[in-house]
This record gives structure tokens, sequence and C-alpha cells, in this order.
């Protein structure tokens, strides 16, 4: 049997498994930081640590939690970066995705946070967060006082100014180390720069005059293609001159990030500040294409971007990232800020953000389309890493006059990530928001967009179990959508509220809404992942009336489409009804085969509901096979998981029927209380473990056929339950 690895019996001092960046430079200095920060982890289970824009904190702050962590025995060490969220409402979104938590209930985030973070050992690094302090501040106190294993390394200019807070303020670099960083980073840009009698002076001088902050230091560095560091001194001095000021009470040293910026923003070409500020529209990171279009025009030609933007990345103003050979940009957020400021001096703010918002709402548009597609998993990947964008076009939309109706497209068009990647919670929040703002006309196009907004609304309320305001959202969209003669947003109501019908066991009124959906899908030409599930949907309604030839028939017919057109979301859905026919017709082997593909794809997309049906048939299978603790156990770990899908099985009775019948046949063969420990031992594999486990599962020595599956049972189970299978666990797959 193989044994979970536990914090204790992690090598003392190695970094637990967690999201903190790669360092793709070397770390610089602060060795006596890093220990009293270490030793301030252990006295206090939330550490803020202070300091002015530029001081270096949340790269010495990442670096203290990989040094911290396992000392600590944390089994999981997390970072979100806050920088990019504006709404104190998204505060617990992003921890969330942070977290790779999934949770497609309509139950409110924060309760679904500290739900999942109770019982964990985890250090949770959050970073910048000084524009979000009331939300933050409130957020801490409830997770410190519901999770006893937490412990918070807060990365801010100020304080969170809450109980228990301990405070770290992080001063400049010394000198010797300010002018170690100087010709690490020149080196980089110069190979064979190094310190010497002939520059050593020169180069101290620089770090002193930028009062040795990091930032300022490394922006210092990145001049040294153009000039010697007896130039920059002297350049320096001049600006100092030129750029002193800001508000009177403002602290020194944030006066003088200022005046470094400003400095390397007046080096610039004029070109190079004109890119400077229009990249200050992006949240988070961007590629070039997005660079390329949103920025260009008036001054600043198209094909001119990449050479004017590597400029920026030679010059520090902008930091290139590469992850899976693909290369994206960013801004650090004290340079985008400063960017910001001279878009708004320019009077083109408004401007440019429309233009963010067009292009990412061409990037949603198209990606709806590839959904149906065999990039369907590079689609997903894709919106995820775009998610600070969308927001912010969604933000714009919502907050603009004359663009609700954007808003509302927008919100739609991202149905299927809402639904497929596990962000139902999310999705919801920006769909609310947009159906309560009136457009200003609700004829046409401003028409459709609410009705499109309003069906998958209604579908993810679905999805959450909340059948009440579900059903408000479909009878409003069918009812407008008769009215204005939208046949699309007709079809797309009648769909939801038969699958409303459906997981409410309504099962002739499912199977009537279906067909009628479906038949007006026809009658449009409409085919995609949504309308491929009406038809699984409707597959389900007939095999829980009985008719399982009927709903293979329409499942396979499903599976054909799909590998047509290499769709996989909707492909599980219909393998899954696929293996619950196999499963009655005895053949096991199958059954498992189609539901381990089940698997693969729900953990793909994140898709926690896909997921825990899964493996509640699964379970079903199991016992079947004759291994009543295994069955058992995955029961256990299915119970752990629909708290963060929704209301168990939907509450329904034929949704639930093979969960009763998998459960009477374990406890019969094991007893009650073999049963339940079995089952205890389950609940406690995080879902990630769960589904790794039961995709680990060797079926190579069962028999093809066994008896079906009302026959007598094979002897009772004797093995204990297993601990996980995976040494690193801890974190959710959804």
């Amino acid at each position: 049997m193989r044994r979970e690895l536990r914090p204790a019996d992690r090598p003392e001092g190695s970094t637990p498994p967690g999201n903190l960046p790669l360092e793709l430079n070397r770390f610089v200095g602060r060795a006596d930081e890093l220990a009293e920060l270490t030793r301030a982890l252990e006295a206090a289970r939330l550490v803020t640590v202070t300091g002015a824009g530029g001081v270096g904190k949340s790269r010495f702050a990442a670096r203290a939690a990989a040094v911290a962590a396992g000392h600590l025995g944390c089994d999981a060490v997390r970072r979100v970066d806050l920088a990019t969220v504006r709404d104190p409402n998204l505060v617990e979104y992003a921890l969330a995705a942070a977290l790779e938590l999934t949770d497609h209930t309509s139950r409110p985030q924060r309760e679904v946070l500290l739900d999942h973070l109770g019982q964990r050992q985890l250090l949770l690094v959050i970073d910048g967060f000084e524009h979000l302090v009331g939300a933050c501040a409130s957020l801490v106190t409830e997770l410190l006082g519901a999770a006893p294993d937490l412990r918070i390394l807060a990365v801010g200019r100020r304080p969170l100014s809450v109980e228990g807070e301990r405070i770290f303020p992080l001063a400049p670099l010394d000198t010797a180390d300010a002018a170690d960083l100087f010709a690490d980073r020149a080196a980089a840009l110069l190979p064979g720069f190094a310190l010497d009698d002939g520059n050593r002076t020169d180069v101290v001088e620089v770090c002193r005059r930028l009062d040795c902050l990091p930032l300022a230091v490394e922006l210092a560095a990145g001049r040294l293609r153009a000039l010697s560091p007896a130039d920059l001194l002297g350049r320096l001095d001049d600006r100092f001159r030129l750029l002193t000021g800001g508000t009177r009470g403002a602290l020194p040293r944030h006066q003088t990030l200022r005046t470094a910026i400003g400095w390397s923003h007046e080096l610039c070409t004029a070109q190079e500040r004109l890119l400077w500020a229009r990249l200050s529209v992006f949240s988070g990171q961007f590629d070039l294409d997005a660079a390329e279009y949103i920025c260009s025009g008036d001054g600043l030609h198209a094909e001119a971007v990449l050479d004017v933007l590597s400029e920026l990345i030679a010059q520090s103003v902008v930091i290139r990232e590469e992850a899976d050979s693909v290369v994206r940009y960013r801004l650090l957020d004290t340079v985008r800020a400063y960017g910001a400021d001279w878009l708004e001096v320019s009077g083109d703010t408004t401007r440019m953000r429309r233009r963010h918002r067009d292009w990412y709402m061409g990037l949603a548009t198209w990606c709806e389309l590839d959904w149906f597609s065999p990039r369907q998993a590079q689609v997903a990947a894709q919106i995820g890493a775009e998610l600070p964008n969308l927001r912010a076009a969604l933000e714009f939309c919502l907050t603009e006059p004359g663009e609700t109706h954007l808003g509302q497209y927008l919100a739609g068009t991202l149905w299927f990530f809402w639904a497929g990647c596990g962000r139902l919670s999310e999705g919801r929040h920006w769909l609310e928001r947009s159906v309560e703002l009136d457009a200003e006309n609700e004829d046409g196009d401003y028409a459709r967009s609410r009705l499109k907004a309003l069906w998958v609304l209604g579908y993810v309320a679905i999805l959450q179990g909340d059948t009440v305001p579900a059903l408000a959202a479909l009878q409003e969209c069918r009812d407008e959508a008769e009215r204005v003669g939208d046949a699309t947003a007709v079809a797309y109501a009648e769909h939801r509220r038969g699958c409303l019908a459906l997981v409410t066991d309504d099962l002739p009124r499912a199977e009537e809404l279906l067909r009628t959906a479906l038949a007006g899908y026809r009658e449009i030409g409409e085919l995609n992942s949504s309308v491929l599930m009406g038809q699984v949907e409707l597959a389900m309604a007939v095999a829980f009336r009985g008719d399982l030839a009927a709903a293979v028939e329409l499942c396979e017919d499903v599976r054909l489409v799909c590998e047509d057109h290499g769709e996989r979301w909707t492909l599980a859905y219909a393998l899954y009804v696929l293996a619950y026919a196999e499963w009655t017709k005895g053949d096991l082997v199958r059954a498992r085969q189609l539901l381990r593909e089940c698997l693969v794809i729900g953990d793909t997309f994140h898709d926690l509901l896909g997921t825990v049906l899964t493996i509640e048939l699964l379970a079903l299978i199991t016992v079947t096979e004759g291994d009543a603790g295994e069955a058992a156990l995955l029961q256990g770990a299915a119970g752990r998981i629909w708290p963060s899908v929704g209301l168990p099985l939907f509450g329904s009775a034929h949704y639930n029927a093979p969960h009763e019948r998998c459960a009477s046949d374990a406890r019969a063969i094991l007893g009650d209380a073999r049963f339940e420990s079995f089952v205890a031992a389950g609940a406690r594999l995080e879902p990630g473990e769960a589904v790794q486990r039961a995709l680990g599962r060797d079926t190579a020595s069962r028999p093809t056929v066994v008896p079906g599956p009302r026959t007598a049972h094979p002897a009772p189970e004797t093995r204990e339950p297993a601990a996980s299978p995976t040494v690193q666990g801890g974190e959710t797959t959804g």
C-alpha cells in the first residue's frame, strides 16, 4: 500500500507544492531579512510585508515563502496576485482561482473558501492588496478564524490593520547588495560587465542616489546598452533636478521611485512613451497580437509595435515571460500606473479602453466558435490566461454609458468557459450584473445580447442547483424572444427549461422541451457543444424512463459528431450515458474504459460536475466487480466533491438511484462499521487525488463480461481503506 507523503515526511526545508513564480534571474541579497521573516511566520499566522513601491516586496515575499513553507510544515504554498483586480467583489474569486478551487454551487464564494481552507496546512501569499484593503482585511480575518493551520503572508504598501497582524517593513537594499544587483542585471545585457576599479564608484553612487530601491536600480542598469556608468550618473543628476516634486506629504522613497521611472520615461523615444502609456490598459499579461491591435494607430504603426516593445523590454519597462513555448508580456504594476497617468493626461484613456474591450470581445467570440473544434482544450487555457483582461473588458462595458448591451453579449458569449471550465460562480456574478442593467435600445442586436445573457444565466443557475432564479431567467428569455421573433433564443430557452425539468425529475416535460429545442436547433441550422449537450440530456431523460436503446442511439450519434469536430467536453457526458448502458449489460470492462475517458476529459477542463458524476458511476461498477471497499471509498471521495458542485446529484431521485444501489450493495457486503470507514477514507482525498485513484485502478485481470448488475455478490471485501496513491496532493483539480 502506498503511503501519502505528509509534511512531516518531507525533507526539512524543501519547498512544498504550490504556484510560486519561477525565478528567472538571480535573487540578490536579503539573507538576514529572509531568516527574520521565517521567524516572524513561525511566531504569527499573519505577517504583512510593507514598503515603498519598487522596494522588491513581491520578489522577496515569493523567495521567503519558498524558504519558510517547508520549515513550517505546510503541505502547500499558494500565491494570489491582486494587482489586476479592481473590483473588491472579485477578491474572493481571484483567491479561488489561485487555489485552483472550482465551485458550481450558488453558495457565497467566501463560504466556499472557508470550507475549502478549514483543514488545510497552507501558506497563502496575498500580493498587491493595497487598493483593496477593506475587502482583503475582512476576508483575511475570516479565513484565519476558520482555518487554524492557515498562515498568510500579505504583501502591500500598507498594513491590513487587523488583529493578530505582524508588520514586517522591508527596507531598500544595502549599498553593497544594490551594486551587486546592478552588476548582475547589467551583465545580462552586456556579457562580461563586472564591477571593477574603473566603474565601482559610479555604480555605487547611482545606487545610492536611487535609495538602493531594486526597481530603480534595475531600470538604471537597463540603460547601460546606451550609456556608461559615468554617463548614467550624470544624466541621473539632470533628471533629479528636472523631475523632483510630487505631493509634499509623500515619502521620499515614493518621490525617488517616481523620479527613477520618470527619468526612464524621459529617456524613451516618443514612440516608446506612447506605447508605454497605451500598454497600461492591459490587466495582467498580454500577447503581441493584442498589443499590435490595441496600441497601434495615431503615431504608432502596427508593424512598428514589435520593435518598440522590444526596446521597452530591453529597458526593463516591460517584462517578457515564456511558458510552454508561449511568450507573453506584462508591466510591473508601478510602471503600469505611471503609464496610465500619462494616458489619462493625454485624454486617450476611454478610447484605449474601448479598443481593449473590442479586442477581447472579438477573442471571446472567436473562442466560442473554436470551442466546437479540436482546439477546445487550448481555448479553455487561453480564456483562463486572458481572464484578467476579460474582467477589465466586462467592467468597462458595465460601467461606461451606452455599453451595457456589449457587456451582456460578452458575459453570455463566455458561457462555454463559465459552464465548461468550472467558473459558474464568477460567470453568474457577471451575468446577473449585466441583466440587471437596461440597455439603451432593447431592439435588434441589443435585445439579442440580453436574451443570450438570460439563457446563459438560467443555465448557470441550473448547474448550481438554484432552480427558482433559473426558471425566472429562462421564462423571461422565452417570453421576450417570442415577442421579438428571435428563434435562436427561443430554442436555447426551451433547451434549458428542459434541462431544469430533467434535474427536477419531471421526465415527460423534460423530454417534450428537449425534443422541441432540438427541432428548433435543426430548423435554424444551429450546431455546437451546447446543442449536442441537449441531445445528451434527452438521452438521460429517455434512459431514466427505461428506454436505454434509444439513449444509446442518441449518444452514439453525439459521439460521431464530436469525433468529426474534435469536440471533447460534451463527448464526456455522452460517454457517461454509454457507460451506464454498458453496466446494465454487464460489460464492466467496457463501462470502466468509457468512464476513464470521461475522467481524463473532465480533469482537462476542470469540470467538477462531470468528474463527480463519473466517480459516482465508477463506484457502482466497482461494487459490481466485487470490490465493495473501493466502491465505498469512491463514494466518500464523491461526497467530498459534491459541496463544491451543488446539490448532490441535483436532489434527483433518478440521478441518485445508482448512488443508492452502490451504497446498499457495499454496506451489505462490508457491514455498517467497515462501510463507513471506507467512506471516511475516501472523504479525506482531495478531488485531484480521487481522480488519480479512479484512473489508476488496474482492470487488466478482471473478466471482460461479468454477470449483470443484479446477480449475487462475490465474497466480502477484506482490504482496509488505502491511503492516497499520490505523494504531493493538497491541490484541487477544479
